[in-house]
């Protein structure tokens, strides 16, 4: 995947990134770590700037979430309910389960979007249910805007300032990945858990 990825960049340059970044936004399994940093290193072998790889990866990481949003917009919370009414019995989820947590994104949706930019995987994910609570887009822009610029700032400075070693990078921001996945899977295992417990306990 990484020559591709560096085909792609090689050979349309920015508007190669904005592409790319985009696609990593919609299809979280490509790794915006790589694109990041080796932009970041082309910066040190071609006419790319730090400021432009910048622009136009923040640019493409924003469009990605926009339409990721979209996504959750269309899906809404009232047509949950209906899905969560006819198939809930199956997960043992009702629609006041899917109210709360409507009601919890309502409340911390603005930090969760800002924050979870900054974290793999679901730095993506997290514009979809921001779409279905009808977060604001405005402030939802605000914050996707200022959690994305963050980390690509980052990322494409570490990747100019290492040089031929951007890989070694990558290979940290895997463990770090990893280490993020690791506790994502542990909390859903504690949230089902739990969740059957208070079921349980109900009966």
């Amino acid at each position: 995947m990484e020559n591709w990825i560096t085909e792609i960049m090689n050979e349309f340059g920015y508007m190669g990134i904005l592409l790319l970044i985009a696609l990593e936004n919609v299809f979280p399994p490509i790794p915006s770590e790589v694109i990041l940093t080796l932009g970041g290193f082309m910066t040190t072998t071609s006419e790319l700037t730090v400021l432009g790889v910048v622009a136009f990866s923040t640019i493409g990481s924003v469009a990605g979430a926009v339409i990721l949003y979209g996504i959750g917009r269309l899906i809404d919370v009232d047509r949950m309910e209906k899905i969560i009414e006819k198939w809930g019995h199956i997960l043992r989820l009702t629609k006041k389960d899917i109210q709360k947590a409507d009601q919890w994104f309502d409340k911390y949706g603005v930090w969760t979007v800002f924050f979870c930019r900054l974290i793999p995987l679901i730095r993506s994910l997290i514009s979809i249910p921001a779409g279905m609570s009808h977060m604001n887009f405005g402030v939802f822009l605000l914050f996707t805007t200022l959690g994305t610029l963050i980390w690509n700032v980052i990322l494409v400075n570490v990747g100019a300032a290492v040089g031929d070693s951007w890989e070694t990078i990558v290979e940290y921001m895997d463990i770090y990945s990893n280490f993020v996945y690791a506790f994502l899977a542990l909390a859903v295992i504690v949230f089902v858990v739990l969740f059957i417990k208070k079921r349980v306990t109900k009966k």
